[in-house]
């Protein structure tokens, strides 16, 4: 079948393949956030400590974003509707499995072997919407970009609560619902190829700009740096304060929910004032609302937090494209700059945020990371302003625009 034949006749706007991708995309980003909203049911379980917890974030991190870079350019060679057919399956089914760990080693192999599944979905997935959906590509892309945030942000209203009336062993269950709508959805797929020229340059082109890209990847470190702390511990923090795992569920996916609609807004903000300006007061403006939050009890911090939340992240979708205006060429090596080896590099730092949790307290640990974006603020001044520029992307450049995880940072 020819990608043209494959197109078939629009709905809505959107190519209907375009529509099946985007659930499924919420789908496999709603179970990739599995193991934050149980952490309070799995650390006395586990008898974990916090430092544990942040180190199978890290691993988790680590297998769901920058493993998607090799799977990229493995799609853009290979069978891509194989991997976007199997990659939800495999997250769904393992991840199902988080409540049958009976250590932390084997709670890490879960999490590792459902986060590659995850990955493996993300770069051909993201491609076939590019590809599929015309002259509206930023708003398919933002649509299925939209629908795993939707997913990844509305998981703990569902994961929370049953494993805390049921119990940890009866998680699989969970994998049953999901996999029977993959089943339907799947077969829908068009097998369609995305063979295109090899993208030349790497990270030898790059020297020129090094300067601008190295300050703008660790803006998206010391970011994600932040919002991945408040998203790990933020339920531990509300259990231990008398919240119920079903109520800190809840409390999670408000402030993801909020994130996830700063992305969404951030971009049309930056287009118009600026990618620089927006990201300086974004950053900012978030420093406030997040160093109090946890100061705060109850559903105050979630407001506090959530707000802070969709600030720090408003200008997401922008990073990508941020650094293309800054380096037009080499647009898969900019790509994984900016995305999957900032999230990743994120990602490691996060264990050590545990340990001085250990030490000094959730509550001081998550305001000392709440003045992380100032720092990132001022990274931002030296960077060129002016409007952002859209480029056409291939599977191994999407490969890391939803790096959380997600899509959304968590």
């Amino acid at each position: 079948m020819t990608l043209r034949q494959a197109q078939g006749q629009p709905l809505f706007g959107l190519h209907p393949t375009v529509l099946l991708l985007a659930s499924m995309h919420f789908l496999a980003d709603g179970y990739g956030n599995i193991f934050a909203p149980l952490l309070p049911l799995l650390i006395p379980h586990l008898n974990m400590s916090l430092a544990t917890a942040g180190t199978l974030a890290m691993c988790y991190q680590m297998a769901s974003s920058v493993s998607q870079l090799g799977f990229g350019h493995i799609a853009d060679r290979w069978r891509p509707r194989l991997l976007v057919i199997t990659g939800p399956i495999v997250a769904v089914t393992i991840l199902s499995l988080i409540g049958l760990a009976t250590s932390p080693w084997t709670l890490g192999l879960i999490l590792v072997a459902g986060g590659l599944g995850g990955a493996a979905f993300h770069p051909p997935a993201a491609a076939l919407v590019h590809r599929l959906s015309g002259n509206r590509k930023s708003f398919a892309m933002g649509f299925h970009i939209t629908a795993g945030s939707l997913g990844f942000s509305l998981g703990p209203l569902v994961f929370a609560p049953f494993a805390d009336r049921y119990g940890l062993q009866w998680t699989p269950l969970l994998m049953i619902p999901a996999l029977v709508i993959l089943a339907l959805r799947a077969r829908k797929i068009p097998p369609i190829t995305l063979h295109e020229r090899h993208e030349s340059g790497g990270f030898r082109a790059l020297r020129p700009y090094a300067r601008p890209l190295t300050l703008l990847y660790l803006i998206v470190v010391l970011r994600t740096l932040a919002s991945l702390s408040f998203a790990t511990f933020m339920p531990v923090m509300l259990t231990r304060r008398g919240m119920s795992v079903g109520e800190a569920g809840i409390a999670v996916a408000v402030y993801l929910f909020a994130t996830s609609a700063g992305g969404f807004f951030g971009g049309p903000v930056a287009d118009r004032f600026g990618a620089r300006r927006v990201i300086m007061w974004s950053l900012v403006a978030a420093v406030p609302f997040l160093a109090t939050a946890p100061t705060l009890n109850g559903w105050a911090f979630v407001a506090m937090v959530s707000v802070g939340g969709f600030l720090l992240q408003s200008t997401l979708p922008v990073n990508v494209t941020f650094g293309q205006m800054i380096a037009p060429i080499s647009a898969a090596t900019v790509s994984s700059l900016m995305m999957g080896f900032g999230w990743g590099s994120a990602g490691l730092s996060v264990p050590f945020v545990g340990l001085l949790a250990d030490r000094i307290g959730i509550e001081h640990a998550l305001m000392a990371m709440a003045f992380m974006p100032l720092g990132a603020a001022v990274l931002a001044i030296p960077l060129p302003d002016g409007k952002l520029v859209h480029a056409g992307v291939r599977a191994s450049a999407v490969a890391t625009v939803e790096g959380s995880g997600t899509d959304v940072a968590p």
